[in-house]
């Protein structure tokens, strides 16, 4: 694909205009640990939550919702909608509790709630399973998507690729820390959004598509596998009920609070729980949050799914991708190099926003996963457990070089994945089980730290046993090893909870004056305690928020897609729906705020 002059400008002027204002913050965030990984606690709600939407949205996400759309029609989008149930009750149950608990890393809550040498090993072992081994495998997929964009766009190889894009995010993720991660995602954020509206605008508006009407009468004749029709929002529960299971019931019954993703943790984790603990006040954090659902859900899917389905009129076999692009590695051909195999008929001009766009987006979560990870690395580990007695500065210094070991490790497992598609799954099936204490873990003061160990180990051993029977050829289906996963993992914690070692009381008392978390389960240390609950935190509050989010999210979702296929009934009757759910969300948001 040849780019022109004006091209390499645009590109070259949108990462200009990303990265520099982020020097202006090495020298702020070499201050202190506080600074390089948490912003000095002092960020804004709009900006905490525009961060957390350009991190989620990186330079893999087109392609693997491009996967999902042309393997099972814009319904398999429910594999990640579903956590929408995860992400919006961490705004109203979770948000404020993180904002409160005052800790550095979400890792440093493991010894703020648990108690002797187990809360300790858990915050260890996690610091370095989570930051190091789970984070690399999530950069890794990231670098893979861009690996695959640079070949269809220059005919580059992984190293090549992977050497470009690193120097550039190791040096910035070194020099910036959090401030200057969060500078670059507010302004990546709107030229990949410009990128990929401009993306589906062409790529519908090609000849052999016909535009938006087009495009829908096409597809309406086609049908895919199984009889499967792409453009339904909903699978099909008569004709492919496997397919329906696989990508509706499963995700919307059970995905979303048992398993453990990045960006969706059940209760809030990783660099959400880092951008909370950064707000400068439970507020901030509380409507960070939920911007950040509204954005990801309601604003990014559309322009996606838009260049998946035309993908399927222009692209209708893997082997037509093969065909346009002859010198394209074997390796990387997939069902997710179709997005940007769609790039390549993008204007002149556009196509240098779109590769700003892109590099953009490959930064935007590498820098946040660098940053996070080395977080872990030096404040959980290396701080707690190897050298407690350093300067701060020598931790600024030990998390850069974190950065670059990181770095070093994501990139070296790029040349074991093939697909976007592959390392979600992954990733799904080491976290099976786990969700549903990490939901728990604030409400029920019984659950210990060896309830997580427990977890932990039985997810992990789940996935490995998996994984040694389909090498000796014997084969489970993607639902029945999460299915299967999250039973055991989610009865061996339980019972650990009621048979293992109980948390010392004081500690739990502590916690409870500290963070003062509501509802039942905490009612014989709420007796002791002489913290007051919090105006506003209960368990039906809560809930109305949690209920009304989702169905103002997922109606507005559902209002945009029938307005685009041109079915105004239904997207009368959804934007009905939006606005009364939209309405209670915004009245128990105030009450929440007083």
């Amino acid at each position: 694909m040849q780019l022109h002059t004006l091209d390499w400008i645009i590109a070259f002027l949108s990462v200009a205009i990303c990265f520099v204002p982020a020097l202006f913050f090495g020298k702020r965030s070499g201050k202190s640990t506080a600074e390089f990984f948490a912003s000095g606690r002092s960020v804004p709600w709009w900006l905490a939550g525009i961060s957390m939407v350009a991190t989620t949205f990186s330079s893999d996400t087109p392609n693997l919702v491009a996967n999902f759309v042309r393997t099972q029609g814009v319904a398999g989008n429910w594999q990640w909608w579903a956590f929408t149930l995860t992400g919006v009750s961490t705004v109203f149950f979770y948000a404020r509790l993180w904002r409160r608990s005052g800790v550095l890393t979400d890792l440093e809550f493991y010894e703020m709630r648990y108690s002797g040498k187990a809360a300790s090993a858990v915050r260890g072992f996690r610091a370095v399973y989570l930051g190091l081994f789970f984070n690399c495998i999530i950069m890794a997929t990231v670098n893979l998507a861009a690996c695959k964009i640079a070949a269809i766009l220059f005919g580059l190889e992984r190293w090549q690729t992977l050497l470009a894009v690193g120097l550039l995010n190791v040096i910035f993720a070194t020099y910036s820390g959090l401030w200057g991660v969060l500078v670059i995602d507010m302004i990546q954020f709107f030229i990949k959004m410009s990128a990929v509206v401009a993306a589906a605008y062409f790529a519908v508006n090609l000849p052999e598509v016909g535009g938006m009407s087009g495009l829908v009468a096409k597809l309406s004749v086609v049908k895919g596998p199984g009889g499967l029709n792409y453009l339904s929002m909903l699978p099909d529960f008569t004709n492919n009920w496997d397919l329906a299971v696989a990508v509706f019931i499963i995700p919307i019954t059970v995905q979303w609070w048992a398993t453990w993703y990045p960006g969706a943790e059940p209760g809030g984790g990783s660099y959400i729980a880092q951008r909370m603990l950064a707000s400068k006040s439970e507020k901030d954090s509380l409507g960070g949050t939920l911007f950040f659902n509204v954005a990801h859900y309601v604003l990014r899917p559309w322009p996606w799914i838009l260049v998946g389905l035309a993908s399927l009129i222009i692209y209708p076999e893997l082997s037509d991708i093969q065909k346009a692009f002859p010198n394209l590695d074997p390796t990387l051909l997939g069902h997710d190099i179709a997005y940007p195999a769609m790039l390549r008929f993008l204007p002149i001009g556009w196509v240098g926003l779109m590769l700003g766009g892109l590099i953009a987006a490959n930064s935007s979560t590498i820098l946040t996963h660098l940053n996070w990870g080395a977080s872990y690395l030096v404040h959980d580990f290396y701080r707690r457990f190897v050298y407690p007695e350093a300067t701060e500065k020598h931790y600024v210094r030990a998390g850069r070089c974190a950065t670059v070991l990181l770095f070093v490790g994501s990139s070296s497992m790029v040349f074991l994945l093939s697909t976007a598609k592959d390392s979600f799954n992954l990733l799904l099936q080491v976290g099976a089980g786990t969700g549903l204490l990490y939901l728990l873990r604030w409400f029920w003061w019984r659950i210990t730290a060896w309830c997580e160990i427990v977890a932990m180990i039985s997810s992990f051993g789940a996935a490995i046993v998996f994984l040694i029977l389909k090498k000796n050829g014997v084969e489970f289906g993607f639902s029945e090893q999460l299915l299967i996963g999250i039973a055991i993992t989610t009865v061996s914690w339980i019972a650990a909870a009621f048979l293992g070692p109980r948390t010392d009381p004081a500690v739990l008392l502590k916690f409870y004056e500290k963070v003062r978390p509501f509802g039942p389960g905490w009612r014989h240390i709420k007796a002791q305690a002489s913290a007051a609950e919090v105006e506003g935190d209960n368990i039906p509050l809560a809930l109305t928020g949690w209920t009304m989010g989702c169905t103002m999210i997922w109606s507005a979702l559902f209002t945009v897609g029938n307005v685009l296929y041109g079915r105004t009934t239904y997207a009368l009757i959804l934007g009905g729906i939006f606005a009364i759910s939209g309405f209670i969300v915004i009245q128990v948001v105030r009450k929440l705020w007083k």
